[in-house]
């Protein structure tokens, strides 16, 4: 008996050791909690799905603030809007029947995500609006269980997602409601009471945690309330120290008033946020294909779409300069991807067909953009000490200068990623004019920002 234990007791330390449960122990104060490392995962992915998805993807029309620019700001747009297409009378709450889902299918929209070349998707389970998208013990008959789907759409994405081994679960959860009233007492007490966390957000964050085990955890909407209101720092400890997901999730910086930009696990700063250089934290781009909303919108016309040209140069340049880029699509009440996202969503997978290797498991290099010549933006590979040029516009002339790297004539190579090596030249007074191949329409590896890989340069 007495060898059996030991040898169980060594197997279990081992065990311990081997899948890291020897670890850190967080405090719930900001400055143990910055000091955990990024899990590498995020780093490595580089490009992720947002999707605003909610009540307000019934009247689709404006932005996912309806409810709060209608009833509370009583915009002459949404005011009007209502009047004349509902009775009077009509609350916003009436729209909870109509949010259907009908056509909502969660393998079909994995199968548009993994085409897409994304890595994660980030699933809002809960807006401002405080209708949560699984049967929250916490939102009574304001949830898509107990009214309108009658679905846990939220499980529905988990499993779809848990049968595709290439894409990570995020969820967005906004921590206040606009109108609840518990939030209003606390707001009208200047935060120095906590009904609202205590009944409602942090047992919602637990639940979420608990039940569905995301990778990622985009938190959202802090209502102007310090952290300490929220107790962000005391559920944070809990979420790296004890939660199931202690050792792989990752979270942003949206946790209370003055968190954002300065606490977290990585820094979103604003929407569509784009320092155009290096920060000296991990960061995230979130960028609507919309660019007037982040939820569905019946109305927008083709203008208010980013090209995917558009997506693509952001992408790269948010690569560049060590970011990640959250690429939000909003469905329809019924649960569609619209052609439109879906089309951008394909072709972003097409090109990333091509030039993955320039962006996923990449660094930021030590320039990130060329001093001289435009629209020429770098990432480097340690591992395979190789070097990527990418270039958002086609030279004219047949050639680039680039300007930053550093060559030896008998070791550098450099190929273009779809098609294969090129010509090179060193380039005065410094760097290399590389001699691009002429190519039909037909014939160019991809339509949109091309690559020049380098190896043997620094």
């Amino acid at each position: 008996v007495r060898l059996e234990m030991g040898l169980l007791t060594v197997y279990v330390v081992l065990s311990m050791l081997l899948i890291g449960v020897s670890r850190c122990k967080y405090e719930p104060n900001w400055e143990s909690i910055d000091s955990r490392p990024l899990p590498e995962w995020y780093d490595q992915a580089k490009f992720g799905i947002f999707i605003h998805w909610g009540i307000f993807s019934v009247p689709s029309f404006g932005s996912e603030w309806f409810w709060w620019y209608w009833q509370k700001q009583k915009q002459k747009p949404y005011v009007d809007f209502m009047q004349k297409n509902y009775p009077p009378g009509f609350t916003y709450q009436d729209f909870a029947p109509q949010f259907t889902a009908e056509f909502f299918d969660a393998k079909e929209w994995t199968d548009i995500f993994a085409a897409s070349g994304a890595k994660y998707i980030v699933l809002t389970t809960k807006h401002h609006e405080g209708f949560t998208m699984w049967g929250s013990k916490n939102s009574w008959n304001w949830n898509a269980v107990d009214v309108g789907p009658r679905r846990d759409l939220v499980e529905e994405v988990v499993t779809a997602l848990r049968g595709n081994s290439d894409l990570r679960l995020g969820l967005y959860h906004s921590l206040f409601e606009w109108f609840n009233p518990l939030f209003e007492q606390d707001a009208a007490n200047v935060f120095t009471t906590n009904y609202f966390p205590t009944t409602k957000t942090l047992p919602e964050l637990y639940e979420l945690i608990l039940k569905y085990e995301p990778e990622l955890l985009w938190s959202d909407g802090d209502g102007d309330a310090p952290d300490k209101y929220w107790n962000s720092t005391g559920f944070l400890a809990w979420l790296y120290n004890d939660s199931p997901v202690r050792d792989t999730v990752v979270t942003n910086d949206r946790w209370g008033y003055g968190s954002i930009c300065t606490h977290g696990g990585y820094y979103t700063c604003a929407d569509r946020y784009q320092p155009g250089h290096l920060l000296k934290r991990k960061w995230e781009s979130c960028i609507s294909i919309d660019k007037r909303s982040w939820g569905y919108r019946r109305n927008a016309p083709l203008s208010d779409y980013l090209t995917t040209e558009q997506l693509v140069a952001t992408l790269v340049e948010t690569v560049s300069c060590g970011g990640n880029m959250l690429m939000n699509i909003g469905p329809t009440h019924d649960g569609r991807i619209s052609p439109i996202f879906e089309e951008r969503l394909r072709q972003m997978g097409q090109w990333l067909k091509v030039n993955g290797d320039a962006i996923y498991n990449t660094t930021a290099w030590r320039a990130q953009n060329d001093s001289v010549t435009p629209d020429v933006w770098y990432t480097f590979r340690p591992q395979e000490k190789s070097i990527f040029a990418m270039l958002l516009t086609w030279p004219n002339n047949g050639s680039v200068i680039l300007h930053e790297p550093v060559v030896t004539p008998k070791q550098t190579q450099v190929e273009l990623l779809g098609h294969g090596s090129v010509q090179w030249e060193p380039a005065k007074p410094s760097g290399l004019r590389v001699l691009l191949p002429q190519l039909s329409f037909s014939q160019m590896p991809c339509q949109w920002a091309w690559t020049l890989k380098l190896t043997g340069a620094t």
